[in-house]
């Protein structure tokens, strides 16, 4: 289980105004704020979940990786994963974890990527036997065992990226921190890498936390999502409920013979043409089903189309309520 609880990260930052004064001073003496990256956050995880950890870039999201696997200490608060404090018992915390940076490699740019593996093997102290047989299920998930003979620099990204999750999944972790796991890669290798996540969590019970700017992620993997916003946690709630939320507002475009007089409380016209409609549709007055029905009883629909509510929608509602 992860547990964080009123967990504040600041940085130093140095800072000068711009032109050749200006830098020629900062030579000498340098001016520093002090940037807040994490405000009193504090958040349960439970073993097995998936939570989509989100928000805008400088939120905070990588700074909560960082400590959350010991990499950070912060300047106040407390944080439990697995009963460890991940700072103050990193050898045994690492043990239990494992990290993807999408922008970052874990793998050695210059050899084969199995001469990687043996490296994390000794570095992980995993035996011969769990070794074996994680390389087999690991290969076979991830389909990259006609590569992992090939040097990491002469990979694609997309082939990087399911090498540098196998790498971080052959000591049998418990926990998952992904940071933008799918960061450039095209389709096909991102569902690839969900459907990887996904059955890894399934069967063993992984704990995932994902943080990343792609909604289609969040929506395929997760149904919880934590947001974060100027270093503080903001809402954290069920992706379902949150797209009821946000699913007050429809709208619903119309091939029609006829014409549409007028239109009944809830409904308005958004684009209206001869034999074409597109009408805002306001929930909260009239279902989906009554309107359809309204609406049929005045002209003969040829055809209907009802907008659904996206992950896109739901998380630029959210940054626009909360001003982030």
């Amino acid at each position: 289980m992860i547990e964080l609880k009123d967990i504040s990260k600041s940085f130093r930052v140095s800072k000068r105004n711009a032109g050749l004064g200006k830098a020629v001073r900062a030579l000498f003496k340098r001016d520093y704020e002090f940037v807040r990256a994490l405000d009193n956050v504090s958040f349960t995880i439970k073993e097995g979940e998936m939570v989509g950890y989100i928000g805008p870039n400088g939120a905070g999201k990588s700074t909560t990786i960082k400590i959350m696997s010991g990499i950070l200490n912060p300047d106040r608060g407390e944080c439990y994963i697995n009963g460890k404090i991940p700072w103050k018992d990193r050898i045994n915390h690492v043990k239990e974890i494992g990290v993807v940076f999408g922008q970052r490699s874990q793998l050695w740019w210059d050899v084969p990527v199995d001469d990687s593996f043996a490296i994390i093997k000794d570095i992980y102290n995993i035996s011969d036997s769990k070794f074996k047989s994680n390389m087999k299920m690991l290969t076979d998930l991830l389909d990259i065992e006609d590569i992992i003979k090939i040097p990491t620099r002469q990979l694609s990204l997309g082939q990087r990226m399911r090498c540098e999750i196998a790498a971080s999944l052959l000591h049998s972790p418990k926990i998952l921190f992904l940071d933008e796991p799918t960061i450039g890669l095209d389709a096909v290798s991102k569902i690839a890498v969900r459907n990887f996540i996904k059955n890894i969590n399934i069967q063993n019970k992984t704990t995932v936390i994902l943080t990343t700017h792609d909604t289609q992620d969040i929506e395929a993997l997760t149904k919880r999502i934590i947001l974060i916003g100027k270093g503080k946690v903001l809402l954290d709630g069920n992706l379902n409920d949150l797209k009821q939320k946000f699913n007050q507002s429809r709208t619903i475009t119309l091939d029609y013979e006829g014409d549409i007089n007028e239109l009944c409380n809830g409904l308005s016209f958004v684009e209206k043409y001869s034999e074409r409609a597109v009408i805002s549709i306001d929930t909260n007055v009239i279902s989906i089903s009554s309107a359809v029905t309204f609406l049929s009883n005045q002209v003969e629909l040829k055809d209907f189309s009802v907008d659904s509510v996206t992950v896109d929608d739901v998380v630029v509602g959210l940054y626009k309520e909360y001003e982030i």
